[in-house]
């Protein structure tokens, strides 16, 4: 077919000396480069090579035994108090309205009560013990309590941040430096994803009330450094689960396709001479967007679910809610999706921490065991890796009398699903609840053993940035063998 005179001219227009410079470099040196560099990500194919071409990750072959498929993300946002959920300290309870002993906080990092008289605060809520092992957690959270069975609580997780984005940003790519990638587009980058037709990083986000609603930024499921293809797709609960995505009114889907087809092949062709990465990725979104338009309405249509399943999660179609997401989480994990975030917000209880707790236990406590429960009856629970965790936890210290202020020293998270131990509870705190001194874990602790989980070693996970070779973890992390199964 001859080529439109305005495409030859945007054609030639194209040919600039470093463009002509970067393709007659090619050769020898760029295979050496491509045998060390993923080949997609030098964007040398045709559109039809990148249609064709699923993306199925850097790490072949794997480094360990794989012992989950995907990742599930339970994200609480704004830093739930260890104190009022998986942390029973009656020494605190002991010491309410007491000094906090010096020796615990002189020389120490502290967020908003830095220079204020510091006095110990007690658990404002009663505790009861679950599971075969007697596990003490918050009574408000009962449902929890009935897998605690399943669940290897952490209580000993630490993090180098104590504002709420640039923890966000450490708990999310392992770096308070934005621009990192997160840890969902490091899977997918790793890994590929065996989901057709959604992306292999979703996030999902949900509001609740008794808190603080901290935004979220976009940044903190976006692939920095890597390829854009790699990021997360927020899906809404409400409303269109994606802007934009909708086919136009007038317009057939054969249509659209047709549009896609030719943009693409444009694309490819600007691609063939600049050597650009993104138009790849320009390329392959596409025609996910495509996919997406029918896959995506099909997907968040839970009213399908049987009735049984509505209630056991405890949510109404469409409701935005975080049991709606958690049921969504199932949905797309059946269709295998690599990596699934939940964000719920309205943590941040720096006031009114008593009654902020009870509205938090009633939005996430029932959902969290139906997540677990349906994943288990369908067998998929030995596949999956949930993890439940904040940004970072609560002083023991009150703040403006019934709250608690940001607190990085020591906190819990847990874990659930493939090759973690269930009913275990891993490190602690001290009697206070301050600082975690039996086993602690850090940020890198717990990325490197999701990617071990995933069969992956972390300190082979890298890409070149800048001269350095950038990972998860960072300089450090290791595995936490001793939560393994």
């Amino acid at each position: 077919m001859n080529q439109p005179s305005e495409l030859r001219q945007f054609l030639a227009q194209q040919q600039t000396r470093r463009a002509f410079l970067g393709r007659t470099a090619q050769g020898v040196g760029a295979l050496g480069l491509a045998s060390l560099l993923n080949p997609a990500l030098l964007s040398a194919a045709t559109a039809t090579t990148a249609r064709k071409d699923k993306w199925t990750g850097v790490v072949k072959p794997l480094d360990y035994p794989q012992k989950v498929k995907r990742v599930i993300w339970l994200t609480m946002a704004g830093g739930p108090s260890h104190l009022e959920t998986f942390d029973y300290k009656p020494k605190l309870a002991q010491m309410h309205g007491e000094p906090m002993p010096e020796s615990f906080t002189k020389g120490k990092q502290i967020a908003q009560l830095q220079g204020a008289k510091l006095l110990c605060f007690g658990p404002q809520h009663g505790f009861k013990k679950f599971g075969h092992n007697g596990t003490e957690i918050c009574e408000l959270f009962p449902h929890i309590g009935s897998v605690m069975d399943e669940i290897c609580l952490v209580r000993s997780m630490t993090t180098d941040a104590i504002n709420h984005d640039p923890a966000h940003m450490f708990m999310n790519t392992g770096s308070q430096i934005a621009g990192r990638p997160s840890m969902g587009a490091w899977a997918t980058y790793g890994l590929g994803s065996e989901a057709e037709d959604l992306p292999g990083f979703v996030v999902l986000t949900s509001l609740g009330k008794g808190g603080q609603n901290q935004p979220i930024a976009a940044r903190q499921w976006a692939a920095g450094l890597l390829s854009s293809r790699f990021q997360g797709v927020h899906l809404r609960g409400k409303g269109d689960p994606v802007l934009y995505l909708g086919t136009p009114a007038g317009v057939s889907r054969e249509q659209q396709h047709d549009v896609v087809q030719a943009i693409n092949t444009l694309n490819a062709k600007h691609d063939k001479i600049v050597d650009d990465p993104e138009i790849s990725t320009r390329i392959a979104q596409y025609e996910m967007a495509f996919k997406m338009q029918a896959s995506v309405p099909e997907l968040m249509d839970i009213k399908p679910e049987p009735p049984g399943t509505l209630d056991l999660y405890g949510c109404q179609p469409g409701d935005g809610s975080f049991a709606s997401n958690c049921l969504l989480a199932r949905r797309l994990a059946e269709r295998g999706v690599r990596f699934i975030q939940l964000y719920h917000k309205d943590w941040d209880h720096h006031g009114g921490v008593k009654e902020g707790i009870k509205f938090k236990a009633q939005e996430v406590d029932r959902a969290c065991m139906a997540l677990i429960t349906d994943l288990k009856q369908r067998g998929m629970l030995n596949e999956t890796l949930i993890v439940w965790a904040g940004e970072f936890g609560r002083t023991p210290m009150s703040q403006g009398g019934d709250g608690r202020d940001h607190h990085n020293a020591g906190f819990s998270v847990w874990l659930c699903g493939g090759g973690i131990k269930p009913g275990l509870i891993y490190g602690g705190t001290d009697d206070l609840g301050y600082a975690a001194i039996e086993n602690p874990v850090d940020v890198h602790d717990l990325h490197a053993t999701m990617l071990y989980l995933l069969g992956i070693e972390h300190t082979k996970l890298s890409v070149k940035f800048q001269g350095l070779d950038v990972r998860l973890t960072g300089i450090s992390g290791k595995t936490i063998k001793d939560i393994l199964s």
